[in-house]
């Protein structure tokens, strides 16, 4: 399970609760991650993304850390929100490379060796389905060669458009933060949980 724990648009105080709500939840339970964290202006962390092995979907929604602001002693406001968001996994491509050749005769140009010689291969990668033809080349070796590597720059793509997607998620759950309603609330510098 990924979550996301994200201080939205909020000042650098609600960064500060980021990082103080990552110790916590890791003090709480055990096997949490951290995947990637965003740095915030002054400690703490604009957003931190980790993975858990516990269900921790009763966290999401917000979190709200009652303190005076440590950053700004003479700042009236003493409530500080921040997010905790669960991130829909993207499916990913196995890395393992599960694939099945197919050869069949060319067909077209070619003569003799065309009309009797298997020489065009077909690569089935098996978890997803995705196949690749070629033709191309004379012998079965190289049609073998080249219908691999379209195979692998299809993968790889198909991988790079799953980390965006994935990118593109966090970001938009990033600026999602809700004030109100809190499933939790911690007090004081100690950040100490009340509810």
């Amino acid at each position: 399970m990924r979550i996301q724990i994200s201080s939205g648009q909020g000042p650098e105080e609600c960064e500060l609760a980021v990082g103080l709500f990552y110790q916590a939840l890791r003090r709480e339970v055990e096997g949490i991650q951290m995947i990637s964290g965003v740095k915030g202006r002054r400690g703490g962390f604009s957003s931190v993304v980790l993975e858990a092995e516990a269900d921790l979907s009763g966290l999401e929604g917000s979190v709200l850390w009652v303190c005076k602001s440590p950053l700004r002693p003479e700042h009236k406001r003493k409530n500080w929100y921040i997010d905790v968001s669960i991130l829909e996994e993207v499916p990913r491509t196995s890395k393992e490379m599960q694939v099945r050749f197919e050869t069949f005769r060319s067909g077209g140009k070619g003569g003799q060796n065309v009309n009797k010689v298997e020489t065009g291969v077909r690569v089935v990668h098996i978890p997803t389905g995705i196949a690749v033809v070629s033709t191309e080349a004379r012998s079965q070796h190289m049609n073998k060669q080249i219908a691999l590597n379209r195979l692998c720059d299809i993968l790889a793509d198909r991988d790079l458009q799953c980390a965006r997607r994935e990118k593109e998620l966090a970001w938009m759950e990033h600026n999602r933060l809700e004030r109100g309603n809190p499933v939790r609330i911690y007090e004081g510098r100690e950040f100490v949980r009340r509810r």
